[in-house]
């Protein structure tokens, strides 16, 4: 059984995001849980949240036990980017762009 969670819109890039996903797509959750707990990037947090809500997910609609899950996919796009413009020297002004991402984890159950 499958089961998914999603977040839109997180203030964070989408390379860092991925770095962090890389790390735990096809692990199972407790030692993926166990990485973000103890990584110190920005995205392991964020990351961290929405496992932890795909695992309820898991737990209270589909009634999956929690030892037998595992990351089937993790996958990060690039959302919406907030521009922004800056002040420089002789009234030019630069644009700043603030980059968002999606976030969306795929949970599965194994039968081991």
């Amino acid at each position: 059984m499958e089961t998914r969670a999603y977040l839109k819109g997180t203030r964070l890039s989408p390379q860092k995001a991925s770095l962090v996903a890389n790390q735990i797509r096809g692990k199972k959750v407790d030692k993926a849980m166990d990485f973000l707990v103890f990584n110190k990037q920005k995205g392991s947090a964020v990351i961290k949240k929405l496992l932890e809500s795909a695992i309820a997910n898991a737990e209270n609609n589909n009634n999956s036990d929690i030892d037998k899950l595992s990351v089937k996919t993790i996958i990060v796009n690039q959302g919406m980017r907030l521009k922004r413009m800056k002040p420089r020297a002789r009234g030019r002004a630069d644009r700043i762009v603030k980059p968002t991402c999606h976030i969306e984890i795929i949970l599965t159950e194994d039968d081991k």
